[in-house]
Parts: C-alpha cells; sequence; structure tokens
C-alpha cells in the first residue's frame, strides 16, 4: 500500500507543469527562475513571504524556516496567532494576508502562494496586493488547471492531480527541492572557486 502510493506521488511530482505568465516553462527553466527570484531578493535586502492555508499552511512555515536557517535568506509567514484572530474578526479571514502584506511589502520582496485548489480567497487576495505592488509571486497549486491562482504568478507550479494529500506532499517536496539544489548549486561555486 504505501509503495503504490510511494509511485502515486512519484507521478504527480512528475506530473507538475512550469509557467510563467506567458509561457509554458521546463523544469530547469523554473528552478533557475526561482534561484534568480531568490538572488534578486538576496541584492536587494527583501524578505520572502510565503502563505497558506492548512497542509499548505505547514509546508509554508516549513520552507520558511528553511530559507531562513539553510539559505540565510529572510523569510516570514505571518502566523501569529494574535495577528491572524485579530484580522479574522475585525476584517474578515479573506484578508488575513493581503491586510499585513500590504503594509510590509518592500520592492524587493518576493511572495511564495501556496494552495492546493488554487481558489482560497484570502491566497487570491493576498497574491493580487503584490502583484498591484509588482512583487514577483511564486505560486504552488493543484487541482484545476484554469485554477486562479495558478493565472497570477510571475512563476507558478501546478501538480496536475486531483487529491489533497499529493498535492501537498509534491509542494513540499518541491520547495525542499530548491532548497536542497541551491546548497548543492553553492558548494559547487565554492569548490570551483
Amino acid at each position: 500500500m504505501f509503495s503504490d502510493r510511494f509511485c502515486q506521488l512519484n507521478d504527480a511530482v512528475s506530473s507538475c507543469i512550469y509557467s510563467t505568465q506567458q509561457e509554458l516553462i521546463g523544469e530547469e527553466k523554473a528552478l533557475f527562475y526561482v534561484f534568480d527570484l531568490l538572488s534578486n531578493l538576496q541584492k536587494g535586502n527583501g524578505i520572502v513571504y510565503v502563505i497558506g492555508n492548512g497542509g499548505s499552511a505547514g509546508i509554508a512555515s516549513h520552507f520558511s524556516t528553511d530559507l531562513i536557517k539553510t539559505l540565510k535568506i529572510p523569510s516570514q509567514t505571518l502566523y501569529d496567532s494574535n495577528l491572524m484572530t485579530c484580522l479574522s474578526n475585525d476584517i474578515g479571514y479573506e484578508n488575513v494576508f493581503s491586510y499585513p502584506l500590504g503594509k510590509l511589502f518592500r520592492p524587493s520582496d518576493l511572495l511564495v502562494s501556496i494552495s492546493s485548489s488554487g481558489k482560497s480567497p484570502n491566497i487570491l487576495k493576498a497574491t493580487q496586493v503584490a502583484i498591484d505592488q509588482s512583487i514577483p509571486v511564486i505560486t504552488l497549486s493543484g487541482f484545476d488547471q484554469n485554477n486562479p491562482l495558478r493565472q497570477m504568478g510571475s512563476l507558478n507550479f501546478w501538480i496536475d492531480r486531483m487529491d489533497y494529500g499529493l498535492i501537498e506532499t509534491a509542494h513540499f517536496f518541491l520547495l525542499h527541492t530548491v532548497v536542497d539544489l541551491w546548497m548543492k548549486k553553492k558548494a559547487m561555486a565554492v569548490e570551483y572557486a
């Protein structure tokens, strides 16, 4: 049973479609695009904001931790319970990310928006705030290929599956791979310097 599920996960990750606003791109080009965004962010002393709900919030938190600890890149998730409950109560859960991001974004920042369905109103609103402020956005989604989130990102990772568990695990794997390959690239640069 586990080995069957592992094969399904392999197929889910392999099904990932990478795209920009203009075109479908290959896996390697997508990875270099992520590296360029992170490099530009570092040069500009920016912050990577990572958002998601439920399981995607856990993925967002883990990725943010890896960015800070492993890659030494500033990152934030906005998951402070006081802030989230205050904003949810006073202005609605759909604004729990968009409101603070509207105040926090600086030109050199980056937003990573994670939503399995690609339809979460609070994720969509936050992504729109980023777009309105010319902040690049990386999206991770699944389910419907025409989901709204996938149409919004500067770079989009879409998992061609209808299974929350596979989509979330594929998103986690992809983001962890970005961290691992960044470290490998850095190690190779030092080795050949």
